[in-house]
């Protein structure tokens, strides 16, 4: 039992579980949307995208979230300008952004005296250094976003499996993609502290990819990632204590692992079915 309870003995530890709790259960709600609309792509870039933003907010000494709020919306409005402006495909406006945004956000950082310490915080989080302040506004954001998903959800449903239907249907697809951009952006804001901006990317699409071969409808997938996202945040901490790892990189890689297990066991029960009906 000591296996279990030491890892979540201290405050910090603690606050380390809850921090992670809430990112995961803001990253399983948006997440599950952009697997069904296949925008891992696009929830990728967006999550480096925020990187400027936060390095800006660090350089100037001013409030995190503000920089990365600010980053994520030059973000979206620079992939929509290249987007109208010129004929190249969306995946090309942000695959340049992709790399810009990351590239800006190590430039700006890098004129900081302890560059290297704040890129890492950064980049990969600081689990451990999550504060009460850092918990209650996650918790404000969480209960925005899955407000948020709970209200837009027949507008999300529809334009997940068709867009021209859901015009016809008179459900607004582009108020309904404006609303998917800023749900991502505040789970990614919200997360980034407790898992840092390159490994959040692992709860935002882990769980729900690891739900969706599992899962019949939507709201049973956003429950399965839900509780796969909790679950990897508790297991990742457990095991980076044990082991001595990064606790936001081991909690980022719990439900990738998690997803390539359930992948072989669906599969091969698939195949085990497929081989008595053969066989019948």
């Amino acid at each position: 039992m000591e296996w279990f309870l030491d890892p979540f003995a201290l405050g910090f530890q603690q606050r380390a579980l809850a921090g992670g709790i809430l990112a995961g259960l803001m990253t399983a709600v948006v997440g599950t949307w952009l697997v069904l609309r296949g925008m891992s792509f696009f929830g990728d870039a967006f999550v480096h995208g925020i990187v400027p933003g936060i390095a800006a907010a660090v350089v100037f000494d001013i409030n995190p979230l503000l920089g990365a709020a600010a980053a994520a919306l030059v973000m979206v409005l620079a992939i929509e300008l290249v987007n109208r402006q010129t004929a190249l495909s969306e995946d090309t406006s942000i695959g340049l952004l992709f790399v810009g945004m990351l590239a800006l956000g190590v430039i700006i950082i890098s004129r900081v005296d302890s560059y290297s310490g704040s890129l890492t915080t950064i980049l990969f989080g600081d689990a451990l250094g999550v504060t009460t302040q850092d918990l209650l506004i996650q918790a404000i954001l969480a209960v925005v976003v899955i407000s948020a998903a709970t209200l837009f959800y027949r507008p999300l449903l529809a334009l997940s499996f068709n867009a021209d239907k859901a015009q016809l249907w008179g459900l607004n697809p582009g108020r309904a993609h404006a609303a998917l951009l800023v749900l991502i952006a505040a789970a990614v804001i919200g997360s980034f502290q407790s898992v840092g901006t390159l490994l959040v990317f692992g709860l935002l699409v882990g769980p729900p990819a690891t739900a969706a071969l599992v899962s019949r409808t939507v709201p049973r997938m956003m429950l399965t990632a839900a509780i796969i996202s909790v679950f990897s945040v508790w297991l990742g901490l457990t095991l980076s204590y044990h082991l001595n790892t990064a606790g936001s990189a081991t909690m980022a890689i719990v439900p990738i692992v998690l997803f390539f297990i359930v992948l072989t066991f669906t599969r091969l029960r698939t195949l085990r079915r497929e081989k008595v009906l053969s066989h019948a």
